[in-house]
């Protein structure tokens, strides 16, 4: 089994620090069932590739204690010591346990920066197909390729095309490109092997649920198959299955692993923070402003689609309805408790659909267009926001964490790819027209970033080239003429 990880982040040679491991030497580390060698196939202040090498004992796979379950043919044609299995993903965890864990005792601040990462996989049983090797690792933001392996091409016994005739082989060399921390490619890696192999080679109990939540903290709740990863991380065992999806729900619902109490407080805080915002901005009515730029160009556009990513509790799916030029819109959103109220906003009798909405599940409508809401994540692909005239994203990138834009730009321009992308952000450089805003304070407790306008249209002209989008600007809300500060509002209106 062979695991290769490569940057180019210049010094690449920092790779080291991360994985505690010199680049300058060979090391290798006894496990209870083989070895794991590490080491450094080339190691240049350009380019540096770190190789995790698991050796299994082929002797020790097979000593089983009397009574134990399995075949005597099975120990002469298992395919344990060559495909990435669990045996890989707890050698990851025993030889790169403090990159995984995201510490780097000498650079602290290099474990939490996302970097230009290629992992490449040799072997992966991928019991799915192509098709499971991208619909996994996609939605976490990865560029995927892969090359399907052949059956013994040498063989002469005839052997090989007898087993082809069982179907294709199952056998991958996988490569995953993408810009995230070391620490989140270990742990999607960790999960995610097992779940391909649909295998373990060890016991599975109680314990592995909590290994599974710990690990998939921040990304598993959003995956939109995040049952079958359950269910296969789990060897399939129902009783355990349930639980995992429970306390992902329950923990989802919170908005993380806290109690009851402090999620109430939480609640309470956001819904101060959009108080406040929104006495900050209502002397112009800014919001109604938004809202009506956004309906004019929708208007404009002629558009007979619209999706509202990031929906809330539903105010532009509210003005959206009312729209006869519409045959259908879509509100998604992360948060469940933001559905259940834009739901009751709109007097929707259809459910919240967490998969593909049926459409006799729509709720029935003597006029307006149909009205589907999607419990999802932005920074995810999604089959279900495809083929929209038009996707709206108003005034939530600033709530995004800048690392996680490009898995939106991708999930959005690649994945969803409609024909128009509406983007409004708040104009930072208005907020010293504010008297209540403290110099450098951003206007809601939950903002990420706020950007000026030379820094929104620069990000808006590379995400518009990178995807064969051109981009037009324009400004919502009163200008500032006396000191040139803009609208208080921006908006990027994106074409292809």
């Amino acid at each position: 089994m062979l695991l290769t990880i490569s940057t180019t982040r210049a010094p690449a040679t920092d790779l080291g620090y991360l994985l505690g491991k010199h680049p300058d030497r060979a090391q290798s580390f006894e496990l209870a069932f083989g070895t794991a060698h590490v080491f450094y196939p080339e190691a240049s202040a350009e380019r540096c590739t770190a190789a995790l090498l698991l050796e299994l004992d082929p002797v020790g796979l097979v000593r089983r204690p009397p009574g134990s379950e399995g075949f005597a043919l099975a120990q002469y044609v298992s395919d344990r010591p060559y495909a990435a299995s669990s045996f890989l993903a707890v050698a990851i965890g025993r030889v790169l346990g403090s990159a995984l864990s995201g510490s780097c005792a000498k650079r602290p601040e290099l474990a939490q920066t996302p970097l230009p990462l290629t992992a490449t996989l040799t072997a992966v049983p991928a019991r799915g197909g192509e098709r499971l090797l991208r619909r996994l690792f996609e939605p976490l933001g990865y560029r995927v390729a892969h090359r399907q392996h052949d059956y013994d091409p040498w063989d002469t016994r005839g052997a090989s095309a007898r087993l082809a005739s069982l179907g294709p082989c199952p056998y991958f060399t996988l490569t995953l490109r993408g810009e995230l921390t070391l620490s989140r490619l270990l742990l999607h890696l960790c999960v995610l092997i097992p779940v391909l192999d649909d295998d373990k080679h060890y016991f599975v109990g109680d314990d592995e649920i909590d290994k599974l939540l710990r690990r998939g903290d921040g990304w598993l709740s959003e995956h939109p198959l995040r049952e079958l990863i359950a269910s296969r991380y789990l060897k399939r065992q129902r009783s355990l299955t349930r639980e995992a999806l429970r306390r992902i729900a329950d923990a989802d619902e919170r908005g993380g692993e806290r109690s009851p109490t402090e999620d109430d407080v939480a609640a309470d805080t956001d819904a101060r923070a959009d108080a406040e915002e929104d006495a900050l901005e209502r002397p112009m009515s800014l919001n109604e402003q938004r809202l009506e730029a956004v309906l004019e160009t929708l208007r404009f556009l002629k558009v007979q689609t619209v999706a509202d990513l990031g929906c809330g509790e539903g105010k532009l799916l509210q003005r959206l309805a009312r729209e006869p030029g519409l045959e259908r819109v879509v509100g998604m959103d992360v948060s469940m408790r933001a559905l259940e109220r834009a739901r009751a906003r709109l007097k929707l009798d259809a459910p919240i659909h967490i998969g593909a909405p049926d459409e006799r599940s729509a709720a029935p409508r003597r006029r307006g267009p149909r009205i589907d809401l999607l419990l999802g994540s932005l920074g995810y692909s999604d089959q279900r926001v495809q083929g929209f005239d038009a996707v709206c994203l108003v005034e939530v990138i600033e709530h995004i964490d800048k690392p996680r834009l490009r898995a939106l730009e991708r999930a959005v321009f690649e994945s969803a790819r409609p024909r128009h992308v509406l983007i409004t952000t708040p104009n930072a450089e208005y907020n010293a027209r504010y008297p209540n805003l403290p110099a450098g304070a951003m206007r809601h407790r939950d903002h990420r970033f706020e950007w000026t306008r030379a820094q929104f249209e620069g990000w808006a002209r590379k995400v518009a080239a990178r995807n064969g989008y051109v981009v037009d600007f324009s400004s919502i809300g009163p200008e500032d003429e006396e000191d040139e500060l803009g609208a208080p509002t921006q908006m990027g209106v994106f074409h292809r």
